[in-house]
């Protein structure tokens, strides 16, 4: 494989997953890690991706504020923000995690709204707090320098006291085996958590995040009562996701 066709492959593993370790992609593109390496530095160097240790982020990944021009898929994470607002109604408490396609969430609420919002994820927080309607909680601890999450003991202790109706996680991976997966521990550790609290959990992921899987599971398919992507849920692609007591959106 030529080495700007490699990278093109590397870009939009970034772009889709949000992060990308250089130890997966190694993996997948059959390369060395140091080779990976010089990709990912090239490509920082011309300003494509963030490169962090361990690998790489979407420039989008930590912004507030971005034009649809510089969101990767912002057509279809608007889509899926629009469907998971539909969820929504005055009064309810709602978990919401760090991502592109929750901070679409945060951007597209109504006025009007009334809802009670806490997030681990600073981005998230300070979109949320743009909607004078409904008030925003963030769940402060030790802030993850790649996704400006707040991870930790101190943060899951935190969740564990709450109780609300609805979670948003934003997906890294899903499949139908493995579930809900992801390549960072820490942020697994968080997520796991808010599904637990949680009343409903709603995943949200475009298409091309379906049928991908990282190393460390958040949590089965079975755990979650709604799927959220793009598409229409009869679309032929979504038939594996189709399992008792998930709803597809």
């Amino acid at each position: 494989m030529l080495k700007p066709e490699r990278q093109l492959l590397i870009l939009r593993e970034v772009n889709v997953h949000n992060k990308v370790l250089q130890t997966d992609l190694s993996e997948l593109l059959n390369v060395s890690e140091d080779t990976i390496r010089r990709d990912l530095q090239d490509l920082a160097e011309s300003g494509k991706l963030k490169k962090v240790r361990g690998g790489a982020i979407s420039n989008s990944f930590q912004m507030v504020g971005t034009t649809e021009l510089e969101i990767y898929a912002y057509a279809e994470k608007t889509a899926i923000a629009r469907k998971a607002i539909s969820l929504f109604r005055n009064g309810m408490h709602i978990l919401i995690s760090g991502g592109t396609t929750n901070l679409e969430v945060a951007r597209l609420l109504p006025p009007g709204l009334k809802v009670t919002f806490f997030t681990v994820s600073l981005p998230v927080a300070m979109q949320l707090a743009r909607h004078s309607d409904s008030e925003t909680l963030f769940i402060g601890g030790r802030i993850s320098g790649d996704a400006q999450i707040s991870t930790g003991g101190e943060v899951i202790k935190k969740l564990l006291s709450l109780s609300p109706d609805l979670c948003l996680l934003g997906a890294n991976s899903i499949d139908p085996i493995n579930g809900l997966t992801d390549s960072d521990w820490e942020v697994v550790e968080v997520k796991q958590a808010m599904r637990e609290v949680s009343g409903q959990t709603a995943a949200l992921a475009i298409s091309e995040k379906l049928n991908t899987s990282t190393k460390m599971r958040v949590c089965q398919l079975s755990e979650l009562q709604y799927l959220i992507t793009e598409r229409p849920p009869d679309d032929p692609f979504l038939t594996p996701f189709q399992i008792p007591g998930l709803t597809l959106l």
